[in-house]
């Protein structure tokens, strides 16, 4: 199953898609981060499933942490980067811009 089809794991079609929050706030995002990352695809015999709960790939969480940082303006090759390096924990800037961190707010500081 593909990133953006409908799933057809009877849970999913139960209890729906995970709203995403009409404004984003620097914790939906630390939250998406780590649901991409800690939910991403295992490979199995019978295809790929969530490392994290066993569903098939991908999850009602992974899904609701792509929309969300989509949302967050980031594109579908920055979110796989971010799947690929694997860590949960990382930094994503709020507001997210092309060029870097905002300029109200140095690179280094702390969220």
């Amino acid at each position: 199953m593909r990133v953006g089809e409908q799933s057809t794991d009877p849970i999913d079609q139960i209890l729906g898609e995970v709203p995403v929050p009409a404004s984003l706030t620097p914790e939906d995002v630390r939250l998406a981060v780590r649901a991409v990352v800690v939910h991403a695809a295992e490979e199995w015999p019978a295809g790929p499933k969530c490392r994290n709960d066993g569903a098939a790939y991908p999850c009602r969480l992974h899904r609701w942490g792509r929309r969300v940082l989509e949302a967050h303006g980031l594109n579908e090759r920055q979110i796989d980067a971010l799947v690929r390096h694997g860590n949960p924990f990382v930094h994503v800037p709020f507001p997210f811009v092309l060029s870097g961190p905002s300029a109200g707010r140095p690179a280094w500081a702390a969220p």
